[in-house]
């Protein structure tokens, strides 16, 4: 397990504000935030290239804060691969243990179980030049793990990759750690890569940690304008909240949205696409919100169409491509939106 306690760190630029971090043995934890939130300077200071100006950082209930980076027992792999150009690809991944002076037919099979599972036994006599891209990093993970660390922090790993390889390495990324138990910090800026691999996730912005969860507890439920914001909620109001009958009546411009999160006063409710159900008719339901609008515009976003419908406020719906042809919806039509009282998630700030 790693605990980190009110980590900070300034860098100029760059810099951590009292970070607090408890990652569980066996986790695969995602750092999600936008570029410049602290994500790169928070693995680089749990990897000890950095010493915080204040805090303490735990591992296996040993404080690591003032040890050097090769006695951390930690590997990192960057999205450049940072690999030896004039080593091959056997020889990259077995450099560790080489420096350890491990015997040769331990090194000789640990490469060889690695390079099988990373999918790269094939390539033990290449060199990077002559990779493409996701064989490097496939490459560069395996001569992490072959370390065997207590943590493997991985920076962007995928960003710099095309669909397809970025499809095929996250498959792999997720099988190894299921197969090998590691503990994972991953940081990244995809929504796809958090919801995919991440037992659970941080959001980060301007060096602080915002919100910490499930991926589904934090794209569902944000506890913040700025996590709800820069996961793209899409539904996102302020209003006046009063409690009735162990719900939430929330007063927005005129509209009675209804809410199972009790709050009550100046609150902001946001609501999921994907959550809102539209029609051309009146449904009959046991869900609590439902409003007549007009719709305002449609994007076609390839499987998924996206509708904006004005009930005197703006909601933004997600319908697939085959039921927005089914309904045959245009801009103007007149329909109904309805959602549960248990999409509305409710926060104060």
């Amino acid at each position: 397990m790693m605990l980190i306690e009110n980590i900070s760190k300034d860098l100029g630029e760059f810099f951590l504000q009292d970070v607090n971090l408890k990652i569980n043995d066996g986790e695969y934890f995602i750092i999600l935030g936008p570029t410049g939130a602290g994500k790169t300077i928070l693995l680089e200071t749990i990897a000890g290239i950095y010493r915080p100006d204040g805090g303490r950082i735990f591992l296996n209930d040993a404080e690591i804060t003032n040890i050097p980076p090769k006695e951390r027992n930690i590997g990192m792999v960057y999205q450049d691969y940072t690999l030896f150009p004039f080593l091959t690809v056997e020889e990259n991944i077995g450099f560790g243990p080489k420096i350890e002076k491990v015997a040769k037919t331990k090194i000789k099979h640990d490469v060889d179980e690695l390079a099988d599972m990373m999918g790269v036994s094939h390539l033990l006599h290449r060199y990077p030049g002559t990779l493409s891209g996701g064989e490097q990093q496939r490459v560069a993970v395996a001569r992490a793990l072959i370390m065997k660390p207590d943590i493997l922090l991985l920076d962007e790993p995928l960003s710099a990759l095309d669909p397809q390889t970025t499809k095929k390495l996250r498959t792999k990324l997720r099988n190894i750690q299921s197969i090998t138990k590691t503990t994972i910090i991953h940081v990244t800026h995809s929504f796809e890569e958090a919801f995919l691999l991440g037992n659970r996730m941080a959001v980060m912005c301007s060096g602080k940690i915002m919100q910490v969860g499930s991926p589904n507890e934090v794209f569902r439920k944000p506890n913040s304008r700025f996590v709800a914001d820069f996961l793209g909620v899409g539904n996102l109001f302020q209003g006046e909240s009063l409690l009735e009958d162990s719900i939430a009546r929330i007063n927005v411009n005129g509209i009675t949205i209804t809410s199972a999160t009790l709050a009550h006063g100046h609150v902001h409710a946001s609501i999921r696409p994907e959550d809102i159900f539209i029609s051309t008719k009146q449904i009959v339901s046991s869900a609590r919100n439902s409003f007549k609008g007009e719709i305002k515009s449609i994007v076609d976003e390839g499987t998924i169409v996206r509708i904006e419908v004005d009930v005197s406020i703006p909601f933004v719906v997600v319908v697939t491509k085959q039921s927005f042809d089914d309904m045959k919806l245009k801009e103007g039509m007149l329909v109904c939106i309805t959602f549960k009282a248990s999409s509305v998630h409710v926060f104060n700030e």
